[in-house]
């Protein structure tokens, strides 16, 4: 517990931690294989349509095992991460992918889901009552393109974050991952992805946990097949805010 209670306070202070080894790298490997022909098909048709910046697409990740692994959202150290930063009562609402290509390039600094809990005090500091969970299917190294986090800038006034990054005072950092590590990140922290330089697609799975009470639907999500649903304990269907299908 001594590690994800340091885990807990990085989150909290600096807006990101990095859990090491979090994710069983058989797990990793399999949803790795399984991916090989989503993406293949993906890129055959959307290639040339990028939906998140020259050479970067975003595409909702399936239900379906092995490409879905169980560990991915039921992981105790992770849920321990974001359930000590939130509250025990938190569910998963999105299950995505972010690709980068060969010739991506670096993005401007932005943070996730812009809209204020409150727009008439968009500046206000509240508790976090959203987290970002993001692993790799492969290393993610300084070439092909890891995401780069500012430190600390999930707690500035939304101006404030912006001048200190553009003057330099607060470097972007980048994260660089090995398979069956997780990112544990605050979406208000300022952040970009960087180029990827090698042949092959950079594939940065994530997940996304909320307070029960909040909703939106500002990403596309698949729905859990019912035989998947079916395996999920009750705990673990608590858990899971998708839509189930119905055969």
């Amino acid at each position: 517990m001594v590690v994800v209670e340091t885990a807990i306070s990085e989150v909290r202070e600096k807006g990101f931690c990095v859990l090491k080894a979090c994710f069983a790298l058989r797990a990793v490997q399999r949803s790795s294989q399984a991916f090989e022909q989503i993406l293949h098909d993906y890129l055959e048709e959307h290639r040339e349509e990028p939906n998140r910046g020259p050479k970067r697409h975003f595409l909702p990740m399936p239900f379906h095992v092995p490409c879905f692994q169980p560990e991915f959202f039921f992981n105790a150290a992770a849920l321990g991460v974001v359930r000590g930063v939130m509250d025990n009562r938190v569910a998963a609402d999105q299950w995505g992918c972010d690709l980068a290509l060969k010739g991506s390039i670096h993005q401007q600094a932005h943070v996730d889901y812009q809209r204020p809990l409150f727009a008439e005090d968009s500046d206000l500091s509240l508790p976090a009552y959203m987290l970002v969970v993001s692993f790799g299917l492969a290393d993610i190294t300084r070439a092909n393109g890891p995401l780069e986090i500012a430190q600390g800038t999930h707690k500035m006034p939304r101006n404030d974050a912006f001048n200190v990054v553009a003057a330099g005072e607060v470097a972007m950092q980048p994260v660089l991952l090995d398979a069956g590590d997780v990112l544990i990140r605050h979406p208000w922290a300022l952040h970009r992805g960087s180029p990827n330089m090698t042949d092959t697609p950079r594939a940065l799975l994530t997940i996304r946990y909320v307070r029960r009470w909040y909703a939106d639907f500002s990403r596309e999500v698949n729905a859990i097949p019912r035989k998947v649903w079916e395996s999920f304990t009750t705990e673990q269907r608590e858990l899971m805010r998708f839509p189930v299908a119905r055969d």
